[in-house]
């Protein structure tokens, strides 16, 4: 008779198997289906998000191009959609233009040169090995234990979770910063400060996922600077030998992106946050409460800096940190990047029990945020099973999106449980003296 971590992992493989089907098989083609019928299907939609990072550093290589330049822009376009994006024709705002800091280029020279077409097989191969990976980096970091079932489980959902499958498909820059962070945890849990300063330095090729963690560290370096200093010499020498190497090749880059960036917010959709209060509050108190919730994070910050990273106060900061991030400064259509919530997710995961003995409403948030996790796992068999069942219009229209209404809402139940978890550590009046 098997055991219970087999008929979890039987069940797991199941789920995978499912969710990777309907959003291979289903929800994938009918966003191809939806794109064309605006006249943008001519071009790449695997991959789409890695070509602009291509195609930029392809073109700065051959012909000294600037990233930021209407022409890199337009011949973007031209590769994600067949044609360059004009608001005459009612298309969308023009958000397709290369949007990472210029030194992105530079790390992506080594590839620039193959055709994209193989480029984008084999960087989907990295990025499943990359996520991977991850899994097994962060399970280090929160020194948490598990047996061969159990993982191979949680590795199959979280390679299967809509979040992936959306980074794996589109070949999403965040899943590399994803590796890159838990590399650098690891590194630091396992004393090699240096290193972990330097693998920090290169998440800042998509600095919004990373700003609060990479705050944290330095505070806590600077905290105490004899026995931590070497993580922040090796964060800052790298951090500055990609930025001067970029105004070396492109002196006017910092001035154009941050006006890119400044364009961008303007039709890009809000953080979570801003969704959650809808559309009558979000623009006007959504950007004091994301400004509340940047300063409490920042206030835990300076409470945990000298703590060490075996302890479970560090690891506990580091997950509420990045939870912190997913619902202020991700934009609220970045699902892809939800993959800094993997280390609270586990958190949660392991400590379950303790929330289930715990008072009333924090029970219900652990269930609805459960639900919220596992319901693309849950409803996707059933929206398989009923697509020949059902006419075509109520199952495009209702059933298709289904199994990913809840990704919206992960982030704030995990939020909500290192968050409590986090204000009973700071309760205890031991804290100063173990650190």
């Amino acid at each position: 008779m098997p055991s219970r971590s087999h008929s979890v992992l039987f069940l797991a493989i199941f789920c995978a198997a499912s969710m990777a089907y309907y959003h291979l098989a289903l929800l994938v083609p009918k966003a191809i289906e939806a794109r064309t019928a605006q006249g943008l299907g001519n071009g790449y939609s695997f991959g789409a998000d890695f070509y602009p990072i291509w195609l930029t550093s392809r073109e700065s290589l051959l012909h000294h191009r600037d990233p930021y330049s209407r022409l890199t822009t337009r011949q973007i376009q031209i590769g994600l959609f067949g044609r360059p994006l004009d608001a005459r024709h009612s298309d969308p705002p023009d958000d397709r233009a290369f949007a990472n800091p210029a030194f992105a280029v530079a790390l992506v020279w080594p590839v620039a040169l193959m055709p994209f077409s193989v480029m984008r097989v084999a960087l989907a191969m990295i990025l499943l090995v990359a996520t991977a990976s991850s899994v097994m980096l962060w399970l280090r970091v929160l020194r948490l234990r598990t047996d061969r079932a159990m993982f191979t489980s949680f590795l199959l959902l979280t390679l299967s979770s809509y979040a992936v499958l959306e980074g794996l498909y589109a070949e999403q820059m965040g899943l590399v910063v994803g590796f890159l962070l838990a590399a650098s945890l690891a590194a630091l849990v396992g004393e090699r400060c240096f290193l972990s300063g330097s693998l920090l330095a290169l998440t800042l090729a998509k600095p919004q996922m990373t700003v609060l963690i990479a705050a944290y560290l330095l505070l806590w370096s600077a905290a105490q600077w004899r026995s931590r200093r070497q993580f922040a010499a090796g964060f800052l020498l790298i951090s500055a030998a990609l930025g001067t190497s970029s105004l070396l090749l492109w002196p006017r880059w910092i001035p154009e992106w941050l006006q890119l960036l400044r364009d961008y917010r303007q039709h890009s959709t809000p953080p979570l946050v801003d969704y959650l209060l809808g559309d009558s509050l979000g623009p006007g108190v959504g950007p004091i409460l994301v400004a509340a919730l940047l300063v409490g994070a920042l206030a835990i910050a300076w409470r945990m800096r000298h703590v060490s990273p075996a302890s479970n106060e560090f690891r506990l900061t580091v997950s509420l940190l990045l939870a912190v991030t997913s619902i202020t400064l991700l934009p609220g259509h970045a699902v892809y990047d939800h993959v800094v919530l993997l280390p609270g997710i586990l958190l949660i995961g392991f400590s379950w029990r303790h929330f289930l003995r715990s008072s009333r409403p924090l029970r219900i948030v652990l269930c609805i945020t459960a639900l919220a996790l596992f319901w693309p796992w849950i409803s996707a068999p059933f929206v398989i099973a009923l697509r020949p069942i059902v006419s075509p219009q109520l199952y495009n229209s209702t059933l298709l999106t289904l199994p990913i209404r809840t990704a919206a809402s992960i982030p704030f139940g995990v939020f909500v449980l290192l968050a409590v978890l986090m204000g009973r550590v700071m309760r205890k009046p031991t804290l100063s003296s173990r650190a």
